[in-house]
This record gives C-alpha cells, structure tokens and sequence, in this order.
C-alpha cells in the first residue's frame, strides 16, 4: 500500500525555528511520507544548515534552489522550480509557514489543485507597505485550511471572508520551541553563558542589547534606516548586531556608518542568539519572531515598526514602540529610556500553553489519515453560491426562440 504524501515547504531561518517541533512530530510517525522541501530563499550556512544543527531537524529531502536579485524574482523562482516538484510527488497536501516569498509557492500548488496549508495564517500588519501583508492575504485565500494563533486573528480571516470552518486555533508555536530549547535545558545554557562567552563578542553579560533590523519598509527607506542609526547611536550602551547580508549590503551602498557603539558580525546560529537574547539588557528588533521570543524570554524589547501583526507584545508590557517613520514622534530618548525601565520587569504573555504543536501536528495528521484537506469544494463553502451552479432555465417548450 502506498503511503499518503505530505510536502512541508519552507524557506527561512524562522521558519525553522516555528517549525522545527512539528517537523519533528510528523517525521516521527511512519504511516505516512513527510516530504521536507527548502527553498533556498537563506541558502547560507549560517542561515540556513546551522539552525537543522541547532534545533536537531534532519536536513530537507529536497531543496530548489530558488534565488533571484529582487522579490519578484525570488516569488517567481519559488513557483516555477516547486510545480514540477510537486507534480512528480503529489502530495495530499502543501504545506507553507508564514509570510515570506517562499509562502508564494502556494501558486505553483493551487496551479495543480493540490491543496494548500498555511500555518501562522490570518494575521494582519494592515500596513500595505509590507511585502509580507500582501503574501498573507494570497496564500490565506487560497489555503483550504488554516492554523492561526488567537481568536482575535481568526475574526480578522473571518471579516475578510475567509471560511471559519477552515480556521484551525493552535495558539503560537513559538512557546513550545522555546521551552523546549531554552528553559528543558536552561542548565546548559547558564553553562555557555561565560564571562569568557561575552569578552569574546567584546560585550559584558546584561549590560548591552541585542540587535536584529532586516525589514524592507525600516532597511529599503533610506530616511527610516537613517532614524534607525540615530536611535541606537543615541544608545548608553553597547550593541551587538548580527546583521544580515542584505542589510549590510545597503549599509554599503548608502554609505552609512554605524554608531560606533555598535558592535556588527554576520548572521549567526540559534543557540549562540538565544544566548545573547537571554543575557541581554534589551533586543532591539524588526523581527515578529524575535519580539515573541523576548516576551517569553522575559527579556524586553523595542518594536522598530509602524505597524505590528504581533500585538500581544504590547498587551503583555514587553515592547516598546519605536516607528522609524515618525522620530519626532518616538524621541530616541524616550523609547531607550522606556527599555530600560521594561529591565528585571516580569509579565504574562498569554502567547500559548506550549501545546501548539501538537495540536496542529495532530489535526495534520487526521487531515492525511481521513483525506480531508480539501475545502473548496462546492458544498464546503460557506457563502451563497448557488447563482454560479444554477441550471440554464430552459425548459423544453418553454423559453425557446425559434
């Protein structure tokens, strides 16, 4: 008998992270086939390999290679080299996670009638500046099933006409990964955490931030980047900034430099950031990731955006807000200041019980045993659609031009 076929398809370092226990889970089980398949969207070993290492994931089966010089490229690269793979294995379903040019993929899925699954679906920046916004919106339509994290992310499908039978409430991932590796095992991470671990980085423990900026509506506008610098020269402290390759490379091609109480290095693995994360004074982000992990971590955060589909960070009291769009608004030395008092503060994140992945494994697994990915058959939809599947009303005798 022939085992039924899941394609899991992803494309970025967080998108290890958040998936990195249901990956496991799947792969752990033997009656169906689990098919990992990279993108090559990070390709990197520092973006890409360190982090199956870190978070023990057994490398894809199958990797693209999808490369391209511009987001269009990279979307159209993603597409054209998944179709024919998916067509040879045809899977049960495709698997997508997030909001990232790899998400874009879905296309090459819907082009086959292959269903489609999106994990971190329904959420919303509502700010149309953001690549990733649009991708949401495509991939959530075309999705025949949908986990999304809170209740208040499903109305927000809900209210755009997504079906709600097609929604799926797991709670955030991200609480699971992070027990897991950080807290089952803080023992050996207080053990890396050396005085000789943080003179290394020339940084000394709980008295520097963290930095991470790589979004395009804070790095491609040059006056929001040129805010972003000013905010972290205006900085009492050391700051250590694993910057990733593109945000280097339009470093460069500004002409920026960086305050120089900012210590940059290349992007690094995920033990070494949870490390730095954990013994931080404060992290400094663009990343919807990277202020989850911060909030769990108890360690508190700056928000670098205008827009957030990650509000809970501020329900909970773990962000502060900082737009690079708006300086007169968010003075450097208000929002550094607001950092510093957020430091030994405690708070509840309410962003999931640590079940999320087994919750979400479980329903993929029912899905594939039952065959019941599909939801855009006529009897499932959940509007009035009879008009499109009327009869043409011509009886005989009746209504006939001769």
């Amino acid at each position: 008998m022939n085992k039924k076929k899941l394609a899991v398809i992803l494309g970025i370092r967080p998108d290890v992270i958040r998936a990195s226990l249901v990956l496991e889970k799947l792969r752990a089980q033997k009656k169906h086939e689990i098919i990992f398949i990279w993108s090559g969207q990070h390709y990197s070993d520092n973006l890409k390999d360190i982090f199956f290492r870190d978070l023990n994931i057994a490398p894809p089966e199958i990797e693209l290679g999808a490369s391209g010089n511009t987001d269009a490229e990279v979307v159209g690269s993603v597409i054209s080299k998944l179709y024919p793979v998916l067509e040879k294995i045809n899977p049960e379903a495709a698997v997508f996670l997030g909001d990232t040019n790899t998400v874009m993929g879905c296309i090459a899925a819907a082009q086959q009638n292959i269903s489609i699954v999106h994990i971190e679906g329904c959420m919303r920046s509502y700010d149309w500046r953001m690549p990733e916004e649009k991708y949401r919106g495509v991939i959530d339509h075309l999705a025949d099933v949908i986990y999304t994290y809170f209740p208040e992310y499903k109305k927000q499908g809900i209210d755009e006409g997504l079906n709600p039978a097609s929604i799926v409430l797991t709670t955030n991932l991200i609480v699971d990964v992070i027990n897991k590796y950080y807290f089952e095992v803080k023992d050996k991470f207080d053990s890396l955490a050396t005085t000789a671990f943080f003179k290394k980085r020339s940084i000394e423990k709980n008295q520097y931030y963290l930095m991470t900026c790589h979004r395009r509506e804070n790095v491609h506008i040059k006056e929001s980047f040129k805010n972003i610098l000013k905010l972290i020269g205006a900085a009492k402290r050391k700051i250590y900034f694993p910057a990733s390759y593109r945000t280097q490379k339009v470093l460069k091609s500004y002409g920026f430099r960086l305050p120089p109480n900012v210590i940059t290095v290349d992007p690094i693995g995920y033990t070494e950031m949870l490390i730095l994360m954990a013994n931080s004074r404060g992290v400094i982000t663009d990343s919807g990731t990277v202020v989850e992990e911060t909030a769990i971590l108890q360690v508190p955060s700056i928000q670098m955006r205008k827009s957030t589909e990650r509000p809970q960070v501020y329900d909970c009291g773990s962000s502060v807000k900082f737009d690079p769009a708006l300086p007169e608004k968010y003075r450097a030395s208000t929002v550094l200041d607001k950092l510093e008092r957020l430091y030994g503060k405690k708070w509840e994140h309410k962003l999931g019980d640590g079940k999320a992945s087994q919750r979400l494994t479980a329903d993929l697994l029912e899905r594939l045993d039952k065959g019941t990915f599909r939801r855009h058959k006529p009897e499932d939809y959940h509007l009035k659609i009879a008009r499109s599947y009327r009869e043409d009303g011509l009886e005989k005798n009746k209504n006939i031009i001769n």
